[in-house]
């Protein structure tokens, strides 16, 4: 039997890591800003409904590409509806919304919410049946979560001398030369870090045990300055050790793995890293904070083509330590072209078109020099070399 409603899951949902949505402390004064005082009509799209009835499947920026000029300024569609929803993660399907205009501002209000609480989404009363539904699911996300989650695990981007002292598989107990989910293999570390079991675990029975996987290791290096930027590596499965490595022995033993996961199969001469820590993420997309400048699309994912169009990967020859961060919306630009004019004399004469606008991308991992983004909109495809802008 259920207890409690939607509005109570929802919010006891909305403060726990797994399933809420950190909001940072610029979006929520940009919230506040304009709850206080609404938008600029100017900032609303043409066309922007009255009402609209949210429906399975819309995303907050779906919503928000329907009432603003600017999509990645939803923390603004979040003031302008914040006394009826204090979670901007909150909004369901089924609710309707209604856009007041008065005085030269707009606000975002719930249709007949006028007695509810702050920040309470409308309680359903729930009959017993037999078909059952996660509740917290039902709430809207920012972005369709896969489009992204599968790129979370993989890639990695590692320097060198973290890649030179990775233990690399060395095959199994039987002839076999392909490994996959349950089988027992057998990895060696370099002579200067053998695989060891860790001194102290923690509550999980992992903990510093479970490693990743990777192959297909590429250099990325910066296309301006030719520095390289890290090594990116493809994960292909995950391994547990449970016998570490005897590499004094004569003849040396080597550390005992067992299979965990495959996404392809695994083979002797793959490495292994450590598992990188969890990341709870936000997803919520806003501008930069600080300019980002020399930013430019590093490589496609998987480089199998070189021009990639909406809700592909690519990656950033930027990273956190030039201030990037999940979430974050650059614009995409495109060089112009070259074409031959004529002077006043008659004379031909070449000109280059200015860069325009060729879309947006949001970064949903960064790493310390590198990031990777999701394209979100883009006209003419996106390509190694386009320059990146923030978004106006």
């Amino acid at each position: 039997m259920l207890g409690g409603s939607v509005s109570q899951i929802a919010l006891a949902q909305a403060s726990s890591p797994r399933g809420g949505w950190p909001v940072t402390p610029a979006q929520r004064a940009a919230a506040q800003q304009a709850g206080e005082a609404g938008v600029p009509l100017a900032d609303l799209r043409a066309g922007a409904p009255e009402v609209y009835v949210v429906k399975r499947g819309d995303t907050l920026w779906s919503i928000a590409g329907l009432y603003l000029q600017s999509p990645w300024r939803w923390p603004q569609l979040w003031g302008m509806n914040m006394q009826e929803v204090g979670n901007p993660h909150l909004i369901y399907p089924g609710q309707q919304l209604e856009l007041v205009r008065e005085g030269g501002r707009a606000r975002l209000r719930m249709a007949g919410r006028e007695g509810a609480a702050a920040g309470e989404p409308p309680t359903v009363k729930l009959e017993p049946r037999t078909r059952s539904e996660a509740l917290p699911d039902l709430a809207l996300p920012t972005l369709r979560p896969g489009l992204i989650e599968p790129f979370l695990a993989e890639p990695l981007v590692v320097s060198e001398a973290q890649l030179a002292q990775a233990p690399r598989l060395v095959g199994a107990g039987d002839s076999r030369v392909l490994l996959t989910r349950g089988d027992r293999a057998y990895a060696r570390g370099p002579a200067s870090a053998p695989m060891v079991m860790p001194e102290r675990e923690g509550n999980d029975a992992g903990t510093g045990r479970d490693w990743v996987v990777v192959r297909g290791a590429r250099n990325l290096r910066d296309p301006i300055s030719g520095q390289s930027l890290g090594v990116e590596v493809q994960m292909v499965g995950r391994a547990r050790l449970v016998r570490e490595e005897a590499a004094q022995a004569s003849p040396p033993v080597p550390a005992s793995v067992d299979i965990l996961s495959a996404r392809q199969e695994l083979r002797a001469g793959d490495q292994l890293l450590p598992m990188p820590p969890r990341q709870f993420v936000s997803y919520a997309p806003r501008a930069p904070e600080a300019p980002i400048s020399g930013g430019l699309v590093l490589a496609v994912y998987g480089d199998a083509v070189s021009t990639v169009g909406q809700n592909q990967v690519v990656a950033l020859n930027k990273g956190a330590a030039d201030g990037l961060a999940s979430g974050h919306v650059l614009a995409i630009l495109q060089e112009g072209r070259r074409i031959t004019d004529r002077d006043a004399q008659g004379k031909p004469q070449v000109i280059a078109l200015p860069e325009e606008r060729n879309g947006l991308l949001m970064v949903f991992r960064a790493f310390d020099h590198v990031a990777y983004a999701l394209v979100l909109e883009t006209r003419q495809g996106v390509k190694v070399g386009d320059r990146l802008a923030p978004p106006r």
